[in-house]
């Protein structure tokens, strides 16, 4: 049974091999590729490789090689229609009936094939003529040499109704070829004649994965419009389906290169010439589902660089919606902003090369625009208006289909929100005052030397219960009740997570909670694996778990006895203040302590005129003392 060329180009481009074969094949990543156990032999050292870029798998041990088609006949002993059908169920493509029809239609594709790489030729050949020179001065002036002219095969539509056709009937190419392949515009009255569609335009042939013709692009030289025109649909080109200059992208792409996505043919060229040659770009429309999905073969985090123009920013945000319930683990979007009033193009003729290295280097990941969206000047001034940001967040990040990237969105999102309350700009939450800030008073240390104190944070009233608690704790008693009150209050679990990591714990089994608490934080959990609760009480509950299988049952249940003493029913916010500050004299505390065994140890080993090294801790010490209780 015979299939179309077309429809299994198709079929291999939506099948991402690494998925197909990781169901059966442990895969691990190595730099571009996958590797893992051969399923065709025996082995115990992995040496069968899978190259998503190439879409081929090769095992280095027996030879096996092959595409998707060829892995689904070998794993599942299928012939050669069973796996294409197989897979077309999967991708979710309608196999074409292989009847008469169907070959005939096959053939005549590929005849088409033929007759756009003739019009391109032909295209090539007329920008040298006397006819092209105002093609052939808009392209120098742009910058471009003859090496890149030759390079993108540019070439030049002479201002004339007939022209094209004329030339390609006289390679054999009929009339209804000429329609089909988009370069002909044949009237629907059909009283007037046919008629060619590119006409005093610079073309940009526009090829396919393969690096074979499917339509052009027309830039027109004078005044007119559209400035921009491009080849219909036909049976060779979906414009949602490909992307300008892929066929050298994913060449670049094999070589570790960024894959960066702009607006415009130019944009991709003077991108290239620069050095940056794995630009592509859309073709007339904006970035689709399944150019998206595209990129992600060949780089797990293309850049899209749009202009800095209005233009590009809603450019921008709906490539960003519609890549959201697409992500995968590790697969993403990061975002090129240019400064205003510059294309790629631009920018690099006015600045160079290294002015667009370095808006790549700033380039920001999907997260930041999804926040952007939603909070780029909404006020949070308000309870009603805080929830209605953060209602809004969570509907973005509830769009995204897997569940474990969903989980890692809501937790980032959340904790922005908080840091923004915290630091009390929209939602009127405090923060703790910072060095240099006016609110820092001047407060005695041992000794009568002064020293600058942030204090107790501003939210507690001089002879607060929960203050006075915190100065009568020894250093045992402050280590149970930081690591308690994340056990009492498990909605601080995410947001003092680095904080948890750095204290110092003198206790083995303190050291053991701390790792099943941090451990528990980086599962990012998903509201559909929570059904019924809290995405707190969930992980509590596995925290719990883990801590009695590890014996710590007794000593979780008292951390936590001991933490809810201590909060009581203090303000959660006022609570959270104080957890850090009294972290930051714990952490002064312990070190204080280290520079005293450290001078100690120094002093015993040095003689008098050796003592500066340890004298220096001492001092540093004294500086810090102020920070014991």
């Amino acid at each position: 049974m015979a299939f179309p060329p077309n429809f299994l180009d198709e079929l291999r481009n939506r099948i991402t091999l690494s998925e197909l074969v990781g169901r059966r094949v442990v895969l691990k990543r190595k730099g571009r590729e996958h590797a893992g156990l051969c399923p065709f032999h025996n082995e115990k050292t992995p040496s069968f490789w899978v190259n998503d870029q190439k879409a081929f798998f090769h095992c280095f041990g027996c030879g096996a090689h092959g595409d998707a088609i060829g892995f689904a006949m070998r794993i599942d002993n299928l012939s050669f229609p069973e796996a294409v059908e197989r897979l077309a169920g999967e991708a979710g493509l309608e196999v074409p009936e292989t009847t008469p029809h169907e070959r005939e239609r096959a053939k005549a594709v590929a005849t088409l094939h033929q007759v756009a790489e003739s019009a391109a030729a032909w295209f090539e050949q007329q920008l040298r003529m006397p006819g092209g020179k105002p093609g052939l001065d808009y392209l120098r002036g742009r910058g471009l040499g003859e090496d890149t002219i030759t390079r993108f095969r540019l070439g030049f539509a002479p201002d004339n109704r007939e022209a094209l056709q004329a030339a390609l009937r006289r390679t054999g190419a009929t009339d209804r070829q000429l329609v089909d392949t988009g370069l002909v515009i044949q009237p629907e009255d059909g009283g007037r004649a046919p008629y060619d569609r590119f006409r005093g335009r610079v073309m940009f042939p526009i090829h396919d994965r393969r690096g074979r013709i499917i339509a052009f692009g027309g830039r027109i030289i004078g005044a007119g419009e559209p400035k921009y025109l491009n080849s219909p649909e036909t049976e060779l080109f979906h414009k949602g389906d490909n992307l300008y200059c892929l066929h050298l992208a994913r060449e670049a792409a094999a070589k570790g290169r960024p894959v960066i996505v702009a607006e415009g043919y130019m944009d991709v060229i003077a991108l290239h010439v620069a050095g940056f040659d794995g630009a592509v770009a859309p073709l007339g429309t904006a970035l689709t589902e399944s150019q998206i999905a595209l990129l992600w073969r060949y780089a797990d985090e293309p850049y899209l660089c749009f202009d800095g123009d209005n233009a590009g920013r809603r450019a921008a945000t709906r490539a960003a919606e519609r890549a959201l319930p697409l992500l995968k683990p590790g697969k993403s979007l990061r975002f090129v902003t240019l400064p205003p009033s510059h294309d790629p193009d631009s920018l690099i003729r006015d600045h160079g090369p290294a002015a667009f290295e370095a808006c790549l280097k700033q380039a920001r990941p999907l997260v930041d625009i999804v926040w952007d969206l939603e909070t780029a000047g909404q006020p949070m001034d308000t309870p009603e208006r805080s929830a209605s940001v953060a209602a809004a967040l969570q509907q973005r990040a509830a769009s995204i289909g897997d569940p474990i990237v969903r989980g890692y969105y809501q937790d980032a999102l959340r904790k922005r929100l908080w840091e923004l309350r915290r630091s009390g700009n929209g939602m009127g939450g405090g923060r703790r005052p910072a060095r240099g800030d006016p609110r820092v008073r001047r407060s005695p240390a041992p000794g009568g030397r002064g020293r600058f104190d942030a204090g107790p944070p501003a939210w507690f009233p001089d002879g607060a219960a929960l203050r006075v608690a915190a100065q009568d704790l020894d250093v045992g008693r402050r280590e149970r009740v930081l690591l308690g009150a994340i056990l009492a209050r498990p909605a601080w679990l995410h947001d003092l997570a680095e904080e948890i990591a750095a204290l110092p714990l003198s206790r083995s089994d303190l050291d053991r909670l701390r790792t099943i608490l941090l451990d528990v934080a980086g599962m990012a959990l998903a509201p559909d694996d929570t059904p019924g609760d809290t995405l707190e009480a969930a992980e509590m509950r596995i925290v719990t778990g883990r801590a009695t299988a590890a014996g710590l049952a007794a000593v979780l249940e008292a951390l936590r006895h001991e933490a809810e003493r201590w909060l009581g029913t203090a303000d959660p916010e006022a609570a959270l203040g104080q957890w850090r500050h009294i972290a930051d004299r714990h952490r002064a505390t312990v070190a204080d302590a280290a520079d005293r065994r450290a001078a100690a140890a120094d002093l015993a080993d040095k003689s008098v005129e050796n003592i500066e090294l340890p004298l220096a801790r001492i001092e540093r010490m004294l500086r810090r003392s102020g920070t014991e209780d």
